[in-house]
């Protein structure tokens, strides 16, 4: 599945919106051996999360190619298992455990050294996101150095919030469309993080800087 953007189209928020290519059921068919038609559920679904679900994998595999091998994987079980999927669980939770799934299974295949270096990255990518989001908090820190070890700590759902809302910029109930869960869960999952990353910088948590506007 080609994952290229529309250029003619665009959300007001400066990302390009996805379109499904016609090769994508020519893919499906070849899997199937049978005529498949996208369900419109489907459709719509990838339109509104392929975007995100992209960033999220580039992010944490450092590399556009991996990202689309990744995510064209996830989409196509996806449409091979919709109707399932459907009937299992929320298709944004479903889709968001596949998606970490197959990102991890990518870095496990990798250069063991490849992955930790891309896994470095990721965490300082995070770390320089969220010192800049929680500069009133971290203020006096100078730089994003010591936050590394700290972000790196964090359980993984709380570490997907500090990505998803700092480093990729997406609000509240966006994330929380994004991971399956509701929107007072992401705002749990960040204040959480933001206590842990205080506690082992030796700062005293600050309640008032989750104050973030959306």
């Amino acid at each position: 599945m080609s994952i290229t953007p529309s250029p003619e189209e665009s959300d007001g928020t400066g990302e390009a919106q996805f379109t499904l290519p016609s090769g994508f059921m020519n893919e499906l068919d070849a899997l199937c051996g049978v005529e498949y038609k996208m369900p419109t559920s489907l459709e719509g679904f990838y339109r509104l999360y392929v975007k995100a679900h992209l960033r999220y994998a580039h992010t944490m595999l450092g590399d556009k190619g991996a990202a689309k091998a990744v995510v064209r994987q996830c989409y196509s079980h996806l449409a091979l298992n919709w109707a399932q999927v459907l009937t299992e669980e929320s298709p944004e939770a479903y889709m968001w455990k596949l998606l970490k799934q197959r990102v991890e299974t990518h870095l496990r295949m990798t250069d063991g050294s490849a992955s930790r270096m891309v896994q470095t990255s990721a965490f300082q990518c995070a770390a320089r996101a969220t010192l800049e989001a929680m500069r009133r908090q971290f203020e006096v820190m100078e730089s994003a150095l010591g936050l590394y070890t700290a972000i790196a700590a964090l359980p993984e759902r709380q570490f997907d919030v500090i990505v998803l809302g700092y480093v990729l910029g997406y609000p509240s109930d966006r994330i929380a469309n994004i991971m399956g869960i509701k929107p007072d869960t992401v705002r749990a999952h960040r204040r959480l993080a933001r206590e842990r990353i205080a506690i082992k910088l030796g700062l005293s948590p600050n309640p008032a800087a989750d104050d973030e506007k959306e």
